[in-house]
């Protein structure tokens, strides 16, 4: 696995009928050079970092994966495609921050692209505290060319973050659809920037997001029984120049409760934008 993925292409698994758990004992790596990425489970894989590990990692700025250029941030490729696979246990506490930053218990990203597709992210873990960290199931930083992230068919359960303990980002958008997020739980404290004398965190229970130009779309998307110690008990978005959109469509967002603040009106929602949420056919409740 840890090979395959270092050689790129696209990679399937020939495991026969049964579904089947590989624990990885090694942290699979995209090298940078590789054009395309295509990790396919048949719907039959699961990956588990057995709580020890993060389980899949693409960084265009990590030099140690074959920095190919300066503007790594914006790197266009390598394009990462997951679909039909499974993640669990992933755990990137403790990671080296000065490299990426940490978070992305499961999954870490930055640069490249990538996109998630019918595929299940259950009991995923990265630092408990943090005022920006997170992404219990997948961490995504700096996207090339500000394109956004697709999460369509995907269920995320059970993680555990500092924040956003499905889906976390720093300048990237997302659209999401038909995904389910449950039992998610952002466990920091103190919020971003830091309360005097805590470690920060504790906001965006499913999904957090911050940057300038950035959007959320969530359509056909049901988010439940989220939870944040801080804000946003389902969505914590922060747009710090005030141009970003989030935009609920035919989506239901309900039990999410947010431990000391969230958006008047929008239930489970930290929002700091451009006007009001966009909500339609949806319905937000306590």
């Amino acid at each position: 696995m840890v090979k395959a993925v270092a050689a790129g292409g696209i990679i399937t698994f020939d495991c026969g009928p049964a579904p089947v758990t590989i624990t990885m004992t090694k942290t699979a790596k995209v090298v940078n050079t590789s054009a395309k990425v295509v990790l396919d489970g048949g719907g039959k894989v699961t990956l588990s970092g057995a709580g020890k590990r993060r389980i899949l990692y693409m960084n265009t700025c990590d030099q140690a994966q074959k920095w190919i250029g300066e503007d790594c941030n914006t790197q266009d490729t390598p394009r990462l495609t997951i679909q039909n696979m499974a993640f669990t246990k992933g755990n990137s506490t403790g990671e080296d921050t000065s490299v990426d930053g940490g978070g992305g218990g499961a999954v870490f990203v930055r640069g490249g692209h990538v996109k998630v597709i019918n595929s299940r992210f259950t009991a995923n873990r990265c630092d408990a505290t943090g005022p920006d960290v997170g992404g219990a199931g997948l961490r995504v930083l700096n996207f090339g060319d500000n394109d956004p992230v697709y999460v369509v068919g995907s269920t995320f359960t059970g993680g555990r973050c500092s924040n956003g303990s499905a889906l976390s980002s720093i300048g990237a958008s997302w659209i999401v659809l038909n995904s389910y997020f449950s039992g998610n739980k952002a466990i920091g404290h103190g919020k971003n920037p830091p309360d005097p004398g805590t470690p920060g965190g504790g906001s965006g229970g499913a999904i957090y997001m911050d940057g300038a130009k950035i959007a959320l779309t969530l359509n056909g998307t049901l988010i439940e029984k989220n939870s944040a110690a801080e804000g946003g008990g389902a969505v914590f978005f922060v747009s710090n120049d005030r141009t970003g959109t989030l935009t609920v469509k035919d989506s239901t967002l309900r039990s999410n409760p947010s431990g000391t603040f969230e958006t008047s009106g929008y239930p489970g929602i930290f929002y700091i934008g451009s006007g009001d949420p966009v909500v339609s056919g949806s319905r937000l409740k306590k």
